[in-house]
């Protein structure tokens, strides 16, 4: 009897470990370009205490030693491996927002709203009132 609690014990705690690896927008995504839908680097996605950000840690399409001519500020003409794309997300209960997200493609700076849909991390770009989507893959 015993044998029969503690397997279903371990199968309750590896489903609950499962559910919440598919709902966590925290590891390591896959990023698809939403124009040319080509995977274009992996992103890590962090807590920093109370704030989400995310950096590239690998690059799929351009050289390893690829630079951000096009950034702003301090990131201008740093490598884009280890860079910071995403900062100051703040949770709103089952998504992340009002932070914002850069484009080292155009050097852009867009403030994002992040969550989890059936697995994929959607990761949303403003620019006032106009947006746009990308659905990125978790990577395992």
């Amino acid at each position: 009897m015993k044998a029969i609690y503690l397997c279903f014990t371990i199968i309750l705690f590896l489903s609950f470990n499962s559910f919440a690896q598919e709902t966590s927008p925290f590891g390591i995504w896959k990023t698809i370009d939403d124009e040319t839908n080509e995977a274009k680097a992996y992103v890590e996605i962090y807590k920093d205490g109370e704030q989400m950000k995310g950096k590239i840690i690998k690059l799929l399409v351009d050289p390893e030693d690829s630079i951000c001519d096009k950034c702003p500020d301090d990131k201008k003409d740093k490598p884009i491996i280890g860079m910071e794309i995403i900062w100051d997300m703040v949770s709103n209960g089952d998504q992340w927002s009002d932070g914002k997200i850069l484009k080292p493609e155009n050097g852009k700076t867009y403030t994002g709203k992040i969550w989890v849909e059936d697995g994929k991390l959607q990761v949303r770009g403003y620019i006032g009132f106009m947006y746009k989507t990308q659905t990125w893959l978790r990577v395992e």
